[in-house]
């Protein structure tokens, strides 16, 4: 019998849907997609292409490869899409900077989700960062960005737009990435107490 151990708990950050007209995708059918692709336990968060999931398939690649080409039937243009674990989003949550998402009235902030073959290196030198007015910080496979409020128009962080590292990135603000991972986290526990009940040991 399969074990509910087996599914890994995953997210898709869909980039550049429903954002001035184009690769409009509703929601009810991006979550239909992925459950006619034989996932389970699949829920969208926002607008913006969230989407969490649970599978067997333990590669990430080929996963990205499936989902990618089935997003390209549907609105047939090309999607790019980060795809995480969630011991990724564990990871990117607990290793933020110090202080960063604690002060809302005098900061932005932003996690910048880099896609392959973008490294973060390279990401940072496209931001160009304004001294005084723009933070960033480096994580795996992400950039932290904090933003001045009170001098968001001096802020360099939207000249990153129309730039060729942009293609290769997907942005979340941070109240949306938190979210995220506590949805990925009540999942998880959520079949983790259902295993344990069928096991006997609650």
């Amino acid at each position: 019998m399969m074990c509910k151990r087996d599914y890994m708990e995953y997210l898709v950050l869909l980039r550049g849907i429903n954002v001035g007209g184009n690769n409009i995708i509703r929601m009810d059918d991006l979550k239909r997609m992925f459950t006619n692709m034989g996932f389970t336990a699949v829920t969208t968060y926002i607008q913006s292409g969230n989407i969490i999931f649970k599978c067997m398939e333990k590669s990430k690649t080929k996963l990205k490869d499936e989902i990618e080409m089935t997003l390209l039937e549907k609105v047939k243009n090309k999607i790019s899409i980060a795809i995480l674990t969630l011991n990724d989003m564990r990871q990117i949550i607990a290793c933020k900077p110090e202080g960063f998402g604690d002060d809302k009235e005098k900061y932005k902030y932003d996690v910048v989700f880099l896609l392959e073959p973008l490294k973060t290196n390279d990401a940072i030198k496209a931001f160009n960062p304004k001294e005084g007015v723009d933070k960033i910080d480096e994580g795996k496979n992400v950039l932290y960005i904090s933003r001045l409020t009170a001098q968001i128009t001096k802020s360099r962080f939207t000249k990153i737009i129309g730039t060729k590292a942009y293609q290769n990135m997907t942005i979340r603000n941070w109240n949306t990435t938190q979210r995220l991972y506590t949805l990925m986290e009540a999942e998880s526990d959520k079949y983790h107490k259902v295993e344990e009940s069928a096991d006997g040991r609650i």
